[in-house]
Parts: C-alpha cells; sequence; structure tokens
C-alpha cells in the first residue's frame, strides 16, 4: 500500500487541527509502517496559491506547518515529508493531464462553486484547475490509497475518472487508480468562547484557542477562563447537546484522553466545572508539552527543518520520475 495525502499550509496551528487533521495523519503513517506500507505527506503550497495570499505568512504558514507535523509525530524517516513545490513533476504531470481532464467534469466540481461564492467569474483559473493538481499528487506515486473526508471524495473520484480516460486513449497501463481510506471520525474542536463555532486561527480572541505553540500556564489559563454554564456535569452524553460550551470540553477531554465522552462523564457527573477544568487543563499540558517543545526546536532551527523537507523532496522526486516519463512517452513528448 501506498498512501498520499496533502495539507494547506496554514500558520497558527491550534489544538483543533492537531485532533481534527494532524493526529489522523500520525496513527496512519503508524499502521502503514507496521504492515510494510508507505505514507507520502506534502505541504500543499501550490494549492495555496490558487487564492491570494501574502507571501511573508504563506512562507511562515509553510515554515510552521512542516514544524508542526514533525512535532506532533510525522517522522520524516519513516514517511516522505515535502514541501509540493520541491517536487517539478507535481506541476508538470498537472499540465500533462489538463489535455485528459474534461470542462464538464470540472463544473460539476462542488467545492469550486463553494470556493467562488457569487463571484465565479473572479475567481482564479488555478481554483478551477485545483482538482486536477489533485489527481496529479496522487497519481504520481501510484497511490494505492487516499485518505479523503466528505468534501473530497469527489474530487478523488475525478482523479480516478483522469486516470482511466488516460490509460485508455493512449492505450497504456500507467496509472494506478486509488482507492478512498475514509479516516476515524476526528473530533470536532470548537472555540472556547463559543461552543457554536468552531476553534479558528482567524477569530480575534486568542482566548478562543488553544495553540500548539501555548506554553502550560497559558493553556492552563484558556481552560480556566473557557465559557461554560452553571450546571453540573451529566450522566448521559446525550443531555450535553444542548450545553455546546460543556459539549466541547467533554469533547476535548475525550480526544485527548482517546475514549468516548460516556465513559469521561462516568468520572465526572454531577461535578462542576471547577472540578471538571483542572483535570482537563492537566491532560491538555501533559499532552501538548512535548509537541510544543519539538515544535520550538524546529522554529528555532530552520536549516534543520529545510534539511528534513529536501530529503522528502528528493525521494519524493525519484519515486515520481518513471511516472511523469511514462506520461510524456505515452502521450508522443
Amino acid at each position: 500500500m501506498r498512501t498520499v495525502s496533502g495539507i494547506q499550509p496554514t500558520g497558527n496551528l491550534h489544538l483543533g487541527n492537531y485532533l481534527g487533521a494532524i493526529r489522523n495523519w500520525v496513527r496512519m503513517q503508524d499502521a502503514m509502517v507496521e504492515t510494510g506500507g508507505e505514507c507520502f505527506f506534502f505541504l500543499a503550497d501550490l494549492h495555496a496559491i490558487s487564492q491570494y495570499q501574502v507571501p511573508a505568512e504563506l512562507r511562515r504558514g509553510i515554515s510552521e506547518m512542516a514544524a508542526a507535523l514533525i512535532a506532533c509525530g510525522i517522522d520524516p524517516t519513516r514517511s516522505t515529508l515535502f514541501r509540493q513545490r520541491d517536487v517539478r513533476a507535481h506541476s508538470e504531470l498537472a499540465w500533462l493531464l489538463n489535455g485528459t481532464a474534461r470542462v464538464g467534469w470540472l463544473n460539476r466540481m462542488t467545492q469550486f462553486k463553494d470556493k467562488s461564492g457569487k463571484n465565479r467569474e473572479g475567481a482564479s483559473v488555478a481554483l478551477y484547475t485545483y482538482p486536477v493538481l489533485q489527481a496529479a499528487d496522487v497519481l504520481l506515486y501510484q497511490a494505492t490509497h487516499v485518505p479523503v473526508g466528505e468534501d473530497q471524495k469527489q474530487h478523488l473520484e475525478l482523479a480516478r475518472d483522469i486516470a482511466t480516460k488516460f490509460n485508455t486513449d493512449y492505450e497504456v497501463d500507467l496509472f494506478t487508480l486509488p482507492e478512498p481510506i475514509i479516516p476515524p471520525a476526528a473530533a470536532r474542536i470548537m472555540s472556547l468562547r463559543d461552543g457554536s463555532a468552531k476553534m479558528s486561527k482567524s477569530d480575534p480572541s486568542d482566548m478562543s484557542r488553544v495553540n500548539l505553540a501555548d506554553d502550560p500556564d497559558l493553556i492552563a489559563q484558556k481552560v480556566r477562563k473557557a465559557k461554560t454554564d452553571p450546571e453540573p456535569l451529566p450522566d448521559d452524553p446525550a443531555l450535553l447537546d444542548a450545553r455546546p460550551e460543556a459539549k466541547n470540553l467533554l469533547t476535548i477531554y475525550a480526544a485527548l484522553a482517546d475514549e468516548p465522552v460516556g465513559d469521561v462523564l462516568a468520572r465526572f457527573a454531577g461535578q462542576g466545572f471547577g472540578a471538571f477544568k483542572p483535570a482537563l487543563a492537566e491532560l491538555m499540558v501533559e499532552t501538548l508539552r512535548p509537541i510544543g517543545a519539538r515544535f520550538a526546536e524546529l522554529q528555532r532551527d530552520p536549516a534543520e527543518l529545510d534539511r528534513l523537507l529536501t530529503l522528502g523532496a528528493e525521494k519524493a522526486t525519484t519515486v515520481a520520475a518513471p511516472t511523469l516519463a511514462g506520461a510524456y512517452a505515452a502521450m508522443g513528448l
């Protein structure tokens, strides 16, 4: 098995990013290595520029995302981690596949409609052809499996359509048709100030989120000041549905402890947040302490971070080369 995944390089990573996505990547890496498979993870900087990015912020975001992935457990010696732009075969194969992809197929992509909104004519061409680059990302490495959420299923189906049409048109057996992997349901982490809004780096209040770079004292302070209600914790998870802030804190605890919310409530039912918050803060601090330390260490040593990403890009380039050469040859180029 070989899996390929990309992630857009946003900065200011927080607890929601870790529990919602990055931890699943780490677990997938560990499972793949145990079974003799391979994982290719890349920072999708070429995808990021399908919408305008402030250059300095993009550079910082790429560095922070790389440091965060490694700090959270992505091991460059066990997986292949690289910047998308460093493997030029991504761009080259995407252009070749533009000759196979069909306008009608891209017109059906719901994510373009969502992202372009009412200003479709003002959207970039890169945003429109984004799914073709995604197809190149996975087909380039002969990926057998691609982890996808509900919003990406359609794009993987497009990649399979492109691969099938290319193989058929040019009478080759070049591209592997990747199968989807549906990751385990990730915890949906909400704002510490508003249980109805997702935890986000764009929230103007830093107290609404726990950043991976926060020190233990600040983490404890944010948990202590997190919005709650005066009622004690119930013994039934269903009773949390009408209490969004309480449900959020219980969800965070359960995700960090890697156990069902019901098991957490079995220990804390009948107690107030005066007892629960210190327990949550302690668990959060101990979980994030090694991540924060490693993250800070990598941020202080950009040369080492660049070295690790360059090594990953060299391996990825080597693996990708035969597929790219095969595509050129099949097309008579």
